[in-house]
């Protein structure tokens, strides 16, 4: 199980609990997790890899 931290969902879920997205938590890291499996596995990536990615498809 994860510690707590603090997620939060794309805006393009539109607020939607029962949405299909993925959910993200920076901290000293990023982790991802699927929305609907919050007590699952996590990816992790750098904080530097995390805002590559975002700048590479925004």
């Amino acid at each position: 199980m994860l510690p707590e931290r603090s997620w939060r969902k794309s805006t393009r879920s539109q607020g939607q609990t029962d949405s299909a997205c993925v959910e993200v938590s920076l901290a000293q890291d990023a982790l991802v997790r699927d929305s609907k499996a919050t007590d699952g596995d996590a990816l992790v990536f750098s904080i530097q890899a995390w805002r590559a990615f975002v700048v590479s498809v925004a």
